[in-house]
């Protein structure tokens, strides 16, 4: 999987509006966040968040279960869910992304 696949998965998610056809679950959107942290800084290099801190705890423990996985692995598997995702949405906006994703050298 090419990194500018990858970056362009990133932006499409990225610029996904909040109220759109195309909503990611919050499981799909740690799955992102994990394999995107994995792919862009490697394995886990902070603290565990505090107690109260529930929605950084879970974005924490999300990363750290990628822990060991390759930047190409984990470019590979954030492409794959999108695409995945876009399938699922079948409008002519999905569409145009997986163009957009498929056409990134």
């Amino acid at each position: 999987m090419s990194k500018a696949k990858f970056d362009k998965a990133v932006a499409i998610v990225q610029s996904l509006p909040k109220e759109g056809p195309i909503q990611p679950t919050q499981d799909e959107q740690l799955y992102f966040y994990k394999y995107f942290k994995q792919a862009t800084v490697g394995d886990v290099n902070t603290s565990r968040p505090g107690m109260l801190d529930f929605v950084g705890k879970a974005k924490w423990d999300a990363w750290k279960s990628v822990e060991g996985t390759s930047k190409e692995e984990a470019y590979e598997k954030y492409v794959e869910k999108l695409l995945e995702i876009l399938k699922r949405a079948d409008t002519e906006e999905s569409k145009k992304y997986i163009a957009e994703i498929e056409a990134a050298a």
